[in-house]
């Protein structure tokens, strides 16, 4: 049988790096993306590496959508040297930024960024690598639990990843006579350096999230690696067109 490859953007960091961690234990290789510290996704190289893994990062601003064909071509490149491969086997569409303001305060500046990195990034990187995706493959979509409860200040974030929840909806459709399923995976609150850090480093932000959370905890970055993992192993192979919320039970 033929190793997997996994394609997961931002992967240098935060639940990209989780992820890649725990498919690279599980013998999947690994291409990850990073988008300006070059530092860090080298220092993951080398974890996966000591793993005895197979691992090669690439730069990519998921926010240019002008760089995809570039960034497609490199791809089909490196899976033919160096994996020596024709086609990969999951996507996980895991880079982001975050950001906080009211719906009052939002500019457009920043509604565009937020755009172009979480809904029109994933949507058209993902077209672009269709033709390099292998029939049966697997691909998670990362939402956020705020696209089910709706605290102030993540308005125009949230609104990006109710729409990666239904355009996962319809690239199921569409994918399903390939055999690929494709999910969309929803956070909740996570100990990262998401959005500045606040929910691991301010004590009273991780006391309310924990103290609104069923499992009585805030969320750690393998708790959704692992669960990404699940969603590309057997276990998630009849499961297609689902938002599955990774919360710990938080706001039920």
């Amino acid at each position: 049988m033929s190793q997997k490859i996994a394609i997961i953007t931002g992967a240098s960091r935060g639940l990209g790096k989780s992820a890649a961690l725990h498919l690279a234990r599980e013998g999947v290789a690994i291409i990850g993306t990073y988008h300006s510290r070059e530092d860090e996704a080298q220092r993951v190289v080398a974890e996966i590496e000591s793993l005895g893994g197979k691992v090669k990062m690439l730069q990519l601003d998921v926010g240019d959508s002008s760089r995809f064909d570039t960034f497609a071509t490199q791809v089909s490149a490196l899976l033919s040297a160096y994996f020596k491969a024709e086609r990969f086997d999951f996507l996980v569409n895991n880079a982001g930024i975050g950001m906080y303001a009211s719906c009052a305060e939002t500019t457009e500046a920043q509604f565009d960024q937020l755009m172009n990195v979480h809904f029109k990034g994933p949507f058209f990187l993902t077209q672009k690598l269709l033709p390099l995706i292998a029939d049966g493959g697997r691909i998670v979509n990362i939402s956020s639990g705020l696209a089910r409860f709706s605290p102030v200040g993540y308005a125009a974030y949230a609104s990006m990843k109710g729409g990666i929840e239904v355009w996962t909806r319809y690239l199921a459709n569409e994918l399903g006579p390939r055999g690929i399923t494709v999910n969309a995976l929803a956070p909740g609150a996570i100990e990262t350096d998401f959005g500045g850090g606040t929910v691991r480093d301010n004590a009273d932000v991780n006391a309310w999230v924990a103290a609104n959370t069923a499992l009585g905890r805030v969320g750690l970055p393998d708790d959704i690696g692992a669960a990404i993992s699940m969603l590309l192993g057997d276990g998630g192979r009849w499961i297609t067109a689902q938002r599955i919320e990774a919360s710990g039970g938080m706001f039920v």
